[in-house]
């Protein structure tokens, strides 16, 4: 009913110009409740009339499968268009400028690609325009110059958006535009803007009459009758809207349409007198939840957190009423830190140092989601409890120092704790610490008494002891090793009870001392021994001198043992070895007197047959 109802007269011009093939293209296509209109310029210098075709053909058929004026239906029409254009299978991409215009003979709606013309006239004058989507265009806009110097710019061809565009596919696409009775739709190609200004343009369109094929003959004979050197193709297409359709029920629907205004503004009105009773029930709970939240927190910085809690909590309640997320969470940081607060000041209070140290620290984490409003309060707590924590400390390691008899150090940790305790009014902690030095004192006393008898025992232990080392040093001196390793063994008895072990070494050292000279003494005595045995052997053999020799080896011997007995008895044997050697020297003496004797006769008969033999040798050698 709506092409019916209407009359939209369609007429164009389309000429290659210049050129040996028209790359331009346009179809439209008109249904019962919606037309479709489409102009569109091929890029390309070989394949820019088959673009051009293949442009208009898929909006063309996908308009016919979903009729639409709306922006989603005129998109999905160059999407499509798009998606032809990138599944041809050729060295070179396909590209196009294109302009789509859609109406249900009421309205219409145009989107476009690049820098092919839309314009709607209305009494002769410019009413909608498209924009140029090139370089140039916003070059030109930037330097602020006339519209008309595009034709001419070097960047006029140089698209940021058109069809065959793999990315970045952003068509743009009209509102609604409400069409009158006469309004005039205008759309053209490059070869149009490029030899004629918009001014003549324009021009053409004031004068124009309700003849379409007379007003497409002057825009032809305005191009012609410029001649340009190189004319590109070149189509213009106008569309006179000559009847606009009018709905015949729209008069009831007025009415209707009044009625239901009616009854939503009196629904809107009741709406609003609820609203307003909520905005001041709203602004009440606000002013009250407000109001709370600065008490919570004036509280907490005068450190009354029993009001302040109770503070929190009324607020608490309100922002969950008012569904305020992010007061209702700083409002729970706030209650979290108040009880964990309350929690260490009780412990506190009641001595439980550790526990309200944890507490506090706990107080402190939080307070990092909450301003750190309490900070300062917490920080002197932890300080105190601290402190607090420090004199227990002391007291208990004097107490430890106490138990390991070390009396001096542990009186200084009683002295630290107690004076740390009157630095911090700490007054349970300073009677804690006094009542400790007390008792130090007391056993400090007790033990010094004990010190002293033990002391004065160890001293006449020592002084035995020491008695018994000098007997033991005498006998040793004297060569009485046994009864030096008595007196010694009975010392390191004494010394083993006092546990003095120096001396207790020292001792054992002697009697190692003892030993060795008692295995060094028999060796010597077995030595003489040897000796006194090599001694009777020689005398066996007649041998006194060697003999005496060894006895006398033997002697020095007994001389360094200090053996009188054995010293007298060698003694004995070596004046008798000398008796008997006297003798035998005395024996030797004689036999060698008679021997002499013997010797002088028997060299004198010598003498005489030597002579003679003398004699007869010289007889011999004369002869």
């Amino acid at each position: 009913m709506r092409k019916q109802n209407s009359s939209f007269n369609t007429k164009f011009i389309s000429e290659a110009g210049s050129e040996l093939i028209n790359s331009d293209y346009f179809g439209f296509v008109e249904l019962d409740k919606y037309a479709c209109y489409v102009i569109a310029d091929g890029i390309n210098d070989t394949m820019d009339c088959e673009a051009a075709k293949l442009a208009i053909q898929s909006v063309i058929l996908k308009f016919q499968e979903n009729p639409s004026i709306s922006k989603n239906g005129i998109k999905s029409y160059l999407k499509e268009a798009n998606r032809e254009f990138l599944k041809v299978d050729s060295k070179i991409r396909l590209k196009a400028s294109i302009t789509v215009v859609v109406s249900n003979y009421e309205k219409i709606r145009y989107g476009h690609l690049g820098n092919t013309r839309f314009r709607l006239y209305r009494g002769g004058l410019l009413k909608k325009e498209s924009e140029d989507m090139s370089l140039a265009d916003d070059i030109i806009k930037e330097d602020r110059l006339s519209k008309d110097v595009i034709s001419r710019h070097e960047e006029r061809n140089n698209l940021y958006s058109y069809l065959g565009k793999e990315k970045n596919f952003k068509p743009f696409i009209s509102k609604k535009i409400k069409l009158l009775d006469g309004d005039i739709i205008a759309l053209y190609t490059r070869g149009i803007w490029e030899n004629l200004e918009q001014s003549e343009i324009n021009e053409v369109f004031e004068e124009a009459t309700n003849d379409a094929e007379e007003l497409l003959n002057n825009v032809e004979d305005l191009i012609l009758s410029k001649q340009p050197q190189q004319l590109e193709n070149y189509t213009f297409v106008v569309i006179f809207a000559d009847k606009v359709f009018k709905d015949p029920e729209r008069k009831k629907k007025i009415k209707k349409a009044i009625k239901i205004s009616l009854i939503i503004l009196i629904v809107i009105l009741i709406i609003s007198i609820i609203l307003y009773i909520l905005h001041i029930r709203k602004v009440r709970r606000i002013e009250t939840l407000n109001l709370a939240y600065e008490n919570t927190i004036e509280y907490i910085q005068d450190n009354n957190y029993i009001r302040a809690k109770e503070e929190c909590n009324k607020a608490l309640e309100v922002s969950e009423k008012l569904r305020d997320k992010e007061k209702t969470q700083d409002l729970n940081n706030y209650l979290k830190l108040i009880e964990t607060t309350i929690i260490a000041d009780e412990e506190l209070e009641n001595g439980e140092y550790k526990e309200a140290q944890i507490s506090y620290s706990n107080a402190k984490a939080r307070a990092k989601f909450a301003d750190n409003v309490n900070i300062d309060y917490i920080e002197r707590k932890l300080e105190e409890t601290k402190g607090y924590l420090n004199v227990y400390d002391y007291i208990n390691l004097g107490d430890t120092l106490k138990e390991l008899k070390d009396y001096e150090n542990s009186e200084k940790k009683y002295l630290e704790a107690k004076n740390l305790a009157s630095d911090l009014y700490f007054n349970e902690g300073k009677e804690k610490a006094i009542t400790s030095l007390e008792e130090l004192y007391s056993e400090w006393e007790k033990e010094k008494e004990e010190d002293e008898k033990e002391q004065k025992d160890k001293s006449e232990k020592e002084l035995t002891a020491l008695e018994i080392v000098k007997q033991g040093d005498e006998s040793f001196k004297n060569g009485d090793y046994e009864g030096a390793r008595l007196y010694y063994t009975n010392a390191i008895e004494k010394y083993t009870e006092m546990e003095d072990l120096v001396k207790i070494e020292f001792l054992q050292s002697k009697l190692m001392s003892i030993d060795q000279k008692i295995v060094e003494n028999e060796q010597k005595v077995q030595l003489a021994q040897e000796y006194e045995r090599l001694a009777i052997d020689f005398q066996a053999e007649n041998n006194l001198l060697e003999a005496k020799k060894q006895y006398l080896l033997a002697k020095k011997i007994y001389t360094e043992l200090e053996k009188d007995d054995k010293i007298a008895e060698i003694t004995s044997l070596i004046e008798m070895l000398d008796l008997e050697i006297e003798q035998e020297n005395k024996k030797l003496q004689e036999e060698l007197n008679n021997k002499q004797e013997n010797n002088n006769e028997t060299e004198t008969e010598s003498i005489s047959q030597n002579d003679n033999k003398e004699v007869k040798s010289k007889d011999i050698l004369l002869d």
